[in-house]
C-alpha cells in the first residue's frame, strides 16, 4: 500500500506542475455538482411548502434511504413515509451548508428548519437539518434525514456558499490517491468503527480532534453548529462528557453507509451507546446513554478518511436487562 501511494503522490505532483488546467476543469466541475445539489435541495424545500413535508419525502426518498427516530433509531425512510396514515410535522427550512463530491454522484445539505407540532404544549419547534443526497440516473435523491433540535429561535435567512465548502475540498486527497484499491468501502467502516474507540481511549474531543477535518463540522441537540477543528472538537466533548456521568466505555455500532464512485465523499451511519448494564453509563436526565449518528467522511490528503460532518440526534430506547 505504502509503494503504490508514493506513486500516485509523485504521479499528483507531476500533474500539477505540468497540467494546472486540470486543477481548473476540477474545481468548474466541482462548482457546477454544487450548483446542482443546490437546485435540488430547494426544490424539495418549494415543493415541500406546497405539497407538505410528507408528499415531498414521497417524491425525492430513495431505495435505502432512512431517517432517524428519537424511539427506534435509523428506520427504512421509504417504509415510513409510504404509510397512508402517517403525518409528518409541518416543516420548514433553508439550506446554509453544501457539500458534493468530486463526482457529482454523493453530497450533503445543511440548514436551520422551523416545525410546527400541533400535538405539543408549545407547538413550535426549530434546530438544524442534515440530508445526505444520492445522484440517480442524473437525479438527485434523499438517502439520509437527521434533525438536531434547539430549544429557540432559529431564523430561516440563509444562503448556502461555495466558498464555505471550498476549504474542505483544499484538504481532500487528489483523484489518483482516491483512487488506490485499498480505499474500499471495508476502510471506511474501519475508519468508522476506529473513531468509536478512540472516544473511549481519547475522549471526544481529543478524538475529533484527530479524525475531524481542519474544517470540520459537528450538529447536536440544544447547540448551534460548530465550525472548524478546534470549536467542533470543543464543542463535542463538552456535549459528551454533559451525556456521560462516569467514563464507562461507549460501544459503536456501525449500520450502513455509502461510497462514492470518485472514493474521496462518503458517509456512515449507526448508534453509540453504554451496552453493558452493571456498568451503566446515565445521562443527565437518568436515561442510559444511546444516540444515533450521522457522519459524512472525506479522504483526506494523507490518505485517511477524516469527519467533515458529524450529528447526532439522542435516543429513547426502552432499557432491557438481561435478568442473568
Amino acid at each position: 500500500m505504502l509503494n503504490r501511494l508514493k506513486l500516485a503522490l509523485l504521479l499528483l505532483s507531476s500533474l500539477v506542475i505540468s497540467r494546472p488546467e486540470l486543477v481548473v476543469a476540477q474545481e468548474i466541475g466541482q462548482l457546477q455538482y454544487w450548483l446542482e445539489l443546490s437546485a435540488a435541495d430547494q426544490s424539495y424545500a418549494d415543493l415541500a411548502n406546497e405539497i407538505g413535508r410528507t408528499a415531498a419525502f414521497r417524491e425525492f426518498l430513495g431505495e435505502g434511504s432512512i431517517v432517524f427516530r428519537e424511539t427506534r433509531g435509523p428506520v427504512d425512510a421509504l417504509e415510513e413515509y409510504r404509510t397512508a396514515d402517517y403525518e409528518a410535522d409541518e416543516l420548514t427550512w433553508e439550506s446554509h451548508y453544501i457539500d458534493v463530491s468530486r463526482d457529482g454522484d454523493l453530497g450533503l445539505t445543511a440548514g436551520p428548519y422551523e416545525a410546527i407540532d400541533p400535538t405539543l404544549e408549545n407547538p413550535y419547534l426549530f434546530g438544524h437539518i442534515v440530508s445526505v443526497w444520492k445522484k440517480n440516473a442524473d437525479r438527485w435523491e434523499l438517502m439520509a434525514d437527521m434533525v438536531a433540535g434547539v430549544p429557540g429561535f432559529l431564523s430561516l435567512n440563509v444562503e448556502p456558499d461555495f466558498e464555505d465548502t471550498r476549504p474542505v475540498l483544499e484538504e481532500t486527497a487528489h483523484p489518483i490517491v482516491a483512487s488506490t484499491e485499498d480505499n474500499t468501502m471495508q476502510s471506511l467502516i474501519e475508519a468508522d468503527n476506529l473513531f468509536g474507540r478512540s472516544i473511549n481511549f481519547r475522549g471526544g474531543q481529543r478524538a475529533l480532534l484527530r479524525y475531524g477535518l481542519e474544517n470540520t463540522r459537528v450538529y447536536l441537540p440544544g447547540m448551534a453548529p460548530a465550525v472548524g477543528a478546534d470549536a467542533a472538537s470543543s464543542v463535542y466533548g463538552a456535549y459528551l462528557d454533559n451525556q456521560l456521568s462516569t467514563t464507562n466505555p461507549i460501544s459503536l455500532t456501525h449500520i450502513g453507509g455509502f461510497m462514492s464512485d470518485s472514493k474521496e465523499l462518503a458517509y456512515t451511519y449507526g448508534i453509540m451507546e453504554v451496552n453493558e448494564v452493571d456498568d451503566l453509563v446515565f445521562s443527565q436526565d437518568g436515561k442510559p446513554f444511546q444516540t444515533s449518528y450521522l457522519r459524512l467522511w472525506r479522504l483526506h490528503e494523507s490518505n485517511e478518511w477524516r469527519i467533515a460532518v458529524e450529528v447526532l440526534r439522542p435516543l429513547d430506547l426502552p432499557l432491557v436487562v438481561d435478568p442473568d
